[in-house]
């Protein structure tokens, strides 16, 4: 008993009786919040592992839904397959204009992209002048510019932190290294957390289509559930930028009304 408490017999002996009882009934009550503590912390996993299905469950469900809402019109799918419920719109009245650029209209091209953003240049210089063989020397002030942009492979960066546990020779004490500061605790981090959190919330893209997405272009391996976890995540870093938002607009607003009357 005594051994349990970190205490030596001779200790144990000269502790007095009310010290004695005040103790156990704490040590008691320590197994007892244990015992409570691994008991909450299954419960705890599993209602994470419920919550990883329901928000599996919730992805599918948005998209089954946004299958049933694809038609003839807004999909390839063909005529055939429409509901019958589905009504499609009225073909627009020929107006007796032809196709295209009408008389009039300005054209629009690409602009070209200011030379301090340009990555590269490549000048192109004939060598002899086609008329008469002679060599060409110096540069074209107003050369002819033609821009092709290309966007630069990006594959997923993966950073594994290894804790060593190291045993001292001389006391026998086991130690494990600290995680290093600002180290997330999370799979994945601020830019694919912005990634996904752009899909899904400005272009509406679904769970599964954003697990196509961050394969394809970046190599990242996601499921859907990982999808809702980063959508936590991402609301729960801009509560307070929204919430200080809405006030200034609150603010702003007051302010007018107190000035307009």
């Amino acid at each position: 008993m005594w051994r349990d408490l970190g205490l030596t017999k001779r200790d144990w002996d000269r502790t007095p009786h009310a010290v004695r009882t005040l103790l156990l009934a704490q040590q008691q009550q320590l197994r007892l919040m244990g015992i409570r503590f691994t008991a909450y912390e299954k419960q705890l996993a599993g209602l994470r592992e419920q919550v990883a299905t329901v928000d599996d469950l919730k992805a599918e469900v948005a998209e089954l839904r946004e299958r049933l809402a694809q038609n003839s019109s807004n999909s390839s799918r063909p005529p055939s397959t429409d509901p019958p419920s589905y009504k499609p719109k009225p073909p627009r009245e020929p107006r007796g204009r032809k196709r295209g650029g009408q008389p009039g209209h300005r054209g629009h091209r690409r602009q070209l992209v200011p030379a301090e953003e340009v990555s590269h240049v490549i000048d192109l210089k004939p060598k002899r002048c086609t008329r008469c063989g002679q060599r060409l020397h110096g540069a074209d002030p107003q050369a002819e510019r033609h821009q092709v942009s290309e966007v630069s492979p990006v594959r997923v960066e993966v950073t594994e932190y290894r804790r060593h546990s190291l045993c001292c020779s001389t006391c026998g004490a086991v130690t494990q290294a600290n995680w290093p500061v600002g180290v997330a605790r999370t799979s994945f981090v601020s830019r694919a957390q912005a990634i996904v959190g752009y899909l899904t919330g400005r272009f509406g893209a679904s769970h599964r289509d954003v697990v196509e997405a961050m394969a394809v272009l970046y190599g990242l391996r996601l499921s859907t559930g990982s999808v809702s976890a980063i959508q936590r995540q991402v609301s729960a870093a801009l509560g307070a930028p929204v919430d200080e938002a809405r006030r200034f607009i609150c603010r702003q607003k007051a302010q007018y009304v107190d000035e307009t009357g």
